[in-house]
């Protein structure tokens, strides 16, 4: 046997190995165990554990033969992962996009470089001239810059409704016109909750499509698809990944529908390296029980602060008095690991109380193993005056925390101790 054909005899084994499926998880297995296990082949590539990273811009074909099959599509099959470049497709990405999908029970997912490149895709791809949009106004700010800004540009608008008003939401809609309706839940910074079975079903009778944005939730706390919604967006950045190492976003849906992504993503370009697939796959198998326990501590930190002579509000959607606890404790499995609250007292002293803290790290993001806390007004807002803060509902005195992994205790404890140096 020649050298060449003991090289395609290896190349036929690695790929009949990585191109076995795993039978379907059965009925009932936990959210971990999905998080482990979902969407994963048994047997990988060199028989390795973990999904290998492929690390290659270009793919070759063995002969003229091999390429005119490829292009003609007969040697492919269900979840093929051959490419002939980079920008279409990884082996490495393909196997996290399987598991995403299995952990929101999506029958695919496509990976973008970011979770701003996945919602802007998803609208660039979606949209044309004339298009309408709704979205509810506690969506991330960055998402909103870019419908109210750069989709106007191309003729497309934007219509702004009020988290929690759906009847001003199905007033707005477009017949013909109304291709989207967007919301966040939990929005960021005071976690309001979107009613998703009202929101799927305003969509569903008008035939507009539905997107939440579920980074704040995980697929641990909420699963919008099961409600009837048509997109969910992740940040892969936050929880998914865990680590505050990466940035990665996804969108989880049906099967066409995410396939017509991925076609466009490669003509858009914001596809996320192998490198950080792999390093996104790695957290997920985590996130079960970082979840568990960023659950935990978020609602001990909420009872703490509200209970806090030095804290005037505290926005958890766990509390009874947050303004949408009925609707979270219907439609999650978990509150989340951020808890936003307003210090008694102004800028300054609301800073004070962060600087004294010696756990959580001042920074954005959160969703990692590590405790983050930030001052919205100084960090997300600084480049506005109090009152342009206040015109959009950030005070001055709101703090985010966004609580890691560490000790419940030690955090309560360091809280206490801020609190007693105002």
């Amino acid at each position: 046997m020649s050298q060449d054909d003991v090289s395609k005899k290896l190349t036929k084994l690695v790929d009949a190995e990585a191109q076995t499926e795993d039978p379907p998880l059965p009925e009932g297995r936990g959210k971990s165990t999905r998080a482990v296990h979902g969407g994963s082949q048994r047997r990988k590539a060199f028989n390795s554990l973990n999904t290998p990273i492929v690390q290659t811009a270009t793919y070759t074909f063995g002969d003229t033969q091999e390429l005119i099959d490829f292009m003609e599509r007969k040697t492919w099959g269900d979840g093929d992962d051959r490419e002939e470049y980079g920008r279409y497709g990884n082996p490495t990405v393909r196997a996290v996009e399987r598991k995403l999908a299995a952990l929101d029970n999506g029958e695919d997912s496509v990976l973008y470089a970011s979770g701003m490149a996945a919602i802007t895709s998803l609208l660039l791809s979606v949209l044309s001239a004339g298009a309408h949009i709704i979205m509810t106004d506690d969506c991330y700010r960055r998402t909103r810059q870019f419908s109210l800004t750069f989709l106007k540009r191309f003729g497309i608008e934007t219509t702004v409704v009020r988290m929690g008003d759906y009847d001003a939401l199905e007033a707005a809609i477009i017949p013909r016109k109304t291709r989207f309706i967007i919301s966040e839940s939990p929005t960021n910074p005071y976690l309001r909750i979107a009613d998703l079975q009202r929101i799927a079903e305003i969509g569903q009778r008008h035939r507009v499509l539905t997107v939440i944005d579920s980074t704040f939730a995980t697929p641990i706390n909420q699963r919008p698809l099961d409600i009837g919604i048509d997109f969910v967006i992740h940040s892969a950045t936050k929880y998914l990944s865990g680590h505050n190492d990466l940035l990665a976003g996804v969108i989880v849906g049906r099967a066409d529908r995410i396939r017509g992504l991925r076609d466009a993503r490669g003509v858009l370009g914001g596809i996320v390296d192998p490198q950080n697939a792999y390093l996104l796959e790695r957290g997920i198998k985590t996130l079960g029980v970082r979840v568990q326990q960023q659950n935990h501590t978020a609602f001990a930190v909420a009872q703490f602060l509200e209970a806090h002579p030095r804290i005037e509000r505290v926005w958890y959607p766990g509390l009874a008095s947050h303004p949408d606890y009925d609707i979270a404790v219907r439609q999650m499995s978990g509150f989340g690991g951020v808890v936003s609250f307003e210090v008694a007292g102004d800028l300054k002293t609301t800073a004070k109380f962060i600087d004294h803290l010696r756990i959580p790290y001042i920074a954005p993001s959160l969703g990692g193993v590590e405790s983050l806390i930030e001052q919205p007004a100084l960090m997300s807002y600084y480049e506005k005056t109090t009152e342009e803060r206040l015109a959009l509902g950030i005070k001055d005195n709101l703090v985010r925390f966004a609580v890691g992994i560490e000790d419940t205790d030690d955090i309560l404890n360091d809280l206490d101790q801020a609190l007693s140096a105002l």
